[in-house]
């Protein structure tokens, strides 16, 4: 094993790391001494923690009376949830009108890691036995909610997605790096992005971007169904409707629309 720390020691840090946010959150603040009273161990070892902790922001010391308070890597971290949060409460009615208008499954999605996270799903009318994506993680360059998140990612991010392999998943799954990069500049281009049968064989979806109130793309809104429902003369009237109501989405969220 040589000098590589144990599982469990591990496990006792992250612990005890999250006790202390659990002793400040209570007290408002506390010193290295207090902190280690409450968990026991020796002030040295609490010592390290409450670095550890202020070195990314989850804590800041008081430099004039020496004691630790909650930091601001918290609030940034609990803004993120917040707005998650934020836009399935505020999609919900949004999506239900939507999938009655176009008859279709319409879905919200995020950015999670490298891939589209599903976190809420209306079945339309014409959707029988919908399948259902809520929790999923599905590939970017597959979707057209991934391709929308993708078109928008700074070029540093962009760039380190494209260079990951992209699995073929359907013979029509973009896999080459320069076909993809055509084709999120048109989705740049016309504002919403298209998957025909990409994910699977005889599935369109059709996706737009849902802004945050400084107009950066942090979700998607799409329309899917079967393919011979959405064809290639459907896609424009639908892409409108999807788009609309990403924009009203967008608009409760804060964003003014520029």
């Amino acid at each position: 094993m040589g000098n590589s720390p144990r599982p469990e020691g591990t496990v006792q840090s992250v612990d005890r790391a999250v006790t202390v946010l659990e002793i400040l959150a209570r007290e408002g603040e506390a010193g290295v001494t207090q902190i280690a009273a409450e968990l026991g161990v020796h002030k040295s070892t609490a010592f390290r923690l409450v670095s550890a902790l202020e070195n990314r922001d989850l804590v800041a010391q008081d430099s004039e009376r020496g004691k630790y308070r909650l930091g601001l890597g918290l609030v940034r971290l609990a803004g993120a949830t917040t707005a998650r949060l934020d836009v399935v409460r505020v999609g919900r009615p949004l999506c239900r009108d939507l999938a009655a208008e176009i008859g279709e499954t319409v879905n919200l999605t995020l950015l999670s890691g490298h891939e589209v996270l599903y976190v809420d799903q209306v079945a339309g009318p014409s959707a029988l036995q919908p399948k259902d994506w809520v929790g999923q993680r599905l590939p970017t360059h597959a979707t057209s909610n991934g391709k929308v998140l993708l078109a928008h990612l700074p070029g540093d991010r962009l760039d380190e997605e494209l260079s990951r392999p992209l699995e073929r998943l359907t013979a029509h799954t973009l896999t080459e790096r320069g076909a993809l990069e055509d084709d999120l500049r048109r989705v740049r281009e016309r504002g919403y992005a298209t998957a025909v049968d990409e994910l699977e064989f005889g599935l369109t979806a059709i996706a737009a971007p849902i802004r945050d109130a400084d107009g950066q793309v942090i979700a998607t809104v799409s329309g899917s169904g079967p393919s011979f429902r959405l064809p290639p003369e459907r896609i424009p009237a639908v892409a409108g409707v999807v788009r609309r109501a990403a924009d009203e989405i967008s608009r409760r969220l804060g964003w003014n629309g520029s």
